[in-house]
């Protein structure tokens, strides 16, 4: 398929030819779902956890005897069932990671792109030199875009003025072209590639 290739001021530059086996593959919400749910697994930090038996303060002496009392048996004040004694069955450090197959995921990344796609919300740019690295500058061209949204991918290397003017701007979020995942994909409303940054990515996934 041919898509428009536009600038800053939302003029048309050229065109691009974009590869359907990449931005109009079937779309798979049931792939997406699960590569979210993988990202999201591997960023937990794991570190909940509660004293163990062996880290609670307290004697180990037995609280009372055995036999005789008409109580149940008790060998710890630590115990699970007194005042003061461990968790049970509380959380441990763990690691929250799992496994999804390479394929998995890159279909799953060919379906955020084609999910783009055909909701009309993917845009292709020569490049991002705005000329002016200037924060003020790249709200006014994007505010006259629409785009209040958007998750911006370049090549190999994000150009460096345009990571710095979009930096403090609120739904901006500026990746390289390595970078791109299904979850930052989904998280904004708009998908902006540049031209490298779409070469790049039907190399990849083809």
């Amino acid at each position: 398929m041919k898509v428009d290739v536009i600038d800053f001021d939302a003029k048309k530059v050229g065109k691009i030819e974009l590869a359907d086996e990449v931005f109009g593959a079937a779309v798979r919400p049931d792939l997406m779902h699960r590569t979210v749910r993988w990202q999201l697994a591997k960023r937990r930090a794991g570190t909940h956890k509660t004293k163990s038996v062996a880290e609670i303060r307290g004697s180990t002496r037995k609280p009372f005897k055995q036999k005789g009392t008409g109580r149940a048996r008790a060998g710890s004040r630590r115990a699970p069932h007194h005042r003061g004694g461990v968790a049970q069955f509380g959380p441990v450090l763990r690691d929250h990671a799992h496994k999804l197959p390479k394929k998995v995921r890159r279909l799953a990344l060919k379906s955020a792109l084609s999910s783009k796609q055909a909701d009309g919300k993917l845009a292709i740019v020569d490049s991002l030199d705005l000329g002016s690295a200037r924060t003020r500058v790249l709200a006014e061209r994007l505010a006259g875009l629409g785009w209040s949204s958007a998750l911006v991918i370049d090549g190999d290397e994000i150009d460096a003025g345009f990571a710095r003017a979009a930096r403090n701007l609120t739904g901006i979020q500026v990746l390289p072209q390595l970078g791109a995942n299904v979850y930052d994909i989904l998280r904004r409303d708009r998908l902006v590639l540049t031209r490298k940054a779409a070469e790049d990515l039907q190399a990849r996934l083809t």
